[in-house]
């Protein structure tokens, strides 16, 4: 038997087919455009993810050779956060508001002045950030009020998808947790935060665990598709919750990092904790638990921008793995030369828009290979950040395992396990969210009994790097300089970044 995963990313939907026993039998990605009609706008078509997963589900079915009834399950993953609206007739009202668009600062501002930070933190668990979903709802009431009276539902992108293959208004609750209209310990809908925002009630989706059962395909989407009428699809969970499931992070003691374009640390938990000053994420995990998980916005981009930007502006052709071969010489700590990531402001643990980037130290002594390790060191300084706070929580932290484009580099998975002082892991699955997605799927056909029987079974280490004790103590020392300087240097960001 097989089980479908997918998983609406922001710039494409990623869709998988696995066996039972958790191999990989194809796959296939379906790109599609993000609009910016404004500055700091960002904005998709929904009909764009449906297009996409249709064709993508009949493409792999076709390649894969694999019969429709064979299939038992789907599971569904996606980029959290944004906002779908739908008429009486089921009609998308207007594009969907991505969770990187940044128009709705003027809606947090009323939704903390509204409830204060103290009842926000107790009603959510978390604090309003412009790419939850409760501000983008505020913001097409004050300014698309033609909109706004003809909404009869709201959905998350993954669960606009649902809809097309279910005809149900279903979400689950790791994505909606990120809507700031959720009660997260208790894992429902927050009728105090609705009720004070003005929402109705019965806008919003009916919420299940991420391996319940929330609906059956239909007949039309099996004739557009090839899949079969009534394959059940299960609830499934926002990007993070599915991808945390992928690499198996789903016991206490477990953190996941996602050294990718951001970069994301990710520990699960079996009781709900809140960080008392909300810079870390509160939210209820797929496995029927909750996690903490801090966000930095420029991780594996920090080294692209590098790469792309500065050493092949004009006609330079370097590589990767030139820089770094390069930086493999230097020594831990870069000869005293400490680079901060914020090259798209910040958000954990900083939550500062104007924060940016830079090297501190140079000197007449540094070279390339030395700003290259720093810029690996200083992202590794970045998720430490997090990873300090949630120790701070007591939540215990034995193993690390890294997923994302960053991860690829031995180098920049040793320097992180001598930053963090924990061995850091790489797993054999690696196929992000899509994997985690077809996981749920086949817990909820009762494969597994749970998420962490499954993920015990299928889940494998498969190499680790271990802290260098050398460097980790050089690192302890480099990092009490790193995490000062940003409070130095708060005034002098808001201060260049009004510079044109």
């Amino acid at each position: 038997m097989y089980f479908l995963g997918i998983d609406v990313g922001t710039s494409a939907v990623k869709i998988i087919l696995i066996e039972e026993n958790g191999n990989v039998i194809g796959s296939i990605s379906k790109e599609y455009p993000v609009y910016y009609p404004q500055p700091g706008w960002s904005e998709q078509n929904p009909e764009d993810w449906w297009n996409a997963t249709k064709d993508g589900i009949r493409e792999l079915i076709i390649k894969t050779g694999v019969k429709n009834y064979d299939i038992k399950g789907i599971g569904l993953s996606g980029q959290m956060h944004g906002l779908v609206v739908l008429d009486e007739n089921n009609n998308v009202l207007m594009p969907a508001i991505l969770w990187n668009d940044q128009r709705t600062q003027e809606e947090c501002d009323y939704i903390t002045q509204t409830l204060g930070k103290e009842k926000l933190a107790k009603y959510t668990g978390n604090k309003a950030l412009t790419g939850f979903t409760a501000p983008k709802i505020l913001w097409v009431r004050k300014h698309r009020p033609d909109i706004y009276k003809k909404i009869h539902h709201i959905l998350l992108p993954k669960d606009y998808i649902r809809f097309k293959l279910t005809n149900e208004y279903a979400t689950d609750v790791s994505d909606a947790s990120g809507t700031l209209l959720f009660d997260v310990e208790n894992r429902k809908w927050s009728t105090e935060m609705l009720d004070a925002l003005d929402i109705p009630y019965n806008w919003m989706p009916k919420c299940y665990e991420s391996t319940e059962v929330t609906g059956y395909v239909i007949k039309d989407v099996a004739d557009l598709t090839g899949l079969k009428e009534g394959t059940i699809v299960v609830g499934g969970g926002g990007d993070q919750a599915s991808g945390a499931v992928g690499t198996g992070t789903v016991k206490s003691g477990i953190v996941s990092v996602a050294l990718g374009t951001s970069g994301v640390v990710f520990a699960s938990q079996d009781k709900y904790v809140v960080d008392g000053e909300n810079r870390l994420h509160s939210f209820c995990h797929a496995n029927g638990k909750w996690h903490v998980m801090g966000v930095m916005l420029s991780a594996a981009a920090c080294l692209k921008w590098w790469v792309d930007e500065i050493n092949n502006f004009g006609k330079a052709s370097v590589t990767y793995d030139e820089l770094l071969e390069e930086a493999e010489k230097v020594r831990a700590g870069s000869g005293g030369l400490i680079f901060l990531p914020y090259l798209m402001g910040e958000r954990t643990p900083h939550s500062d828009p104007y924060a940016r980037g830079c090297f501190i130290g140079l000197n007449m002594t540094h070279n390339r290979g030395h700003m290259t390790r720093a810029i690996l060191e200083g992202v590794a300084f970045g998720l430490r950040d997090s990873l300090e706070i949630i120790k701070e929580l007591n939540i215990p932290v034995n193993e690390v395992r890294v997923s994302g484009g960053g991860a690829k580099s031995v180098l920049w998975r040793q320097v992180l396990a001598d930053i963090f002082g924990v061995r850091v892991d790489m797993v054999n699955a690696t196929e992000g969210p899509a994997f985690g997605a077809a996981i749920m799927a086949a817990v909820g056909y009762e494969v597994f009994k749970d998420v962490e029987e499954a993920c015990s079974k299928l889940i494998k280490v498969s190499d680790s790097v271990y802290p260098i004790e050398e460097n980790k103590d050089k690192y302890n020392e480099v990092y009490k300089i790193y995490r000062n300087l940003y409070y130095t240097l708060k005034d002098t960001f808001k201060d260049v970044s009004g510079i044109e």
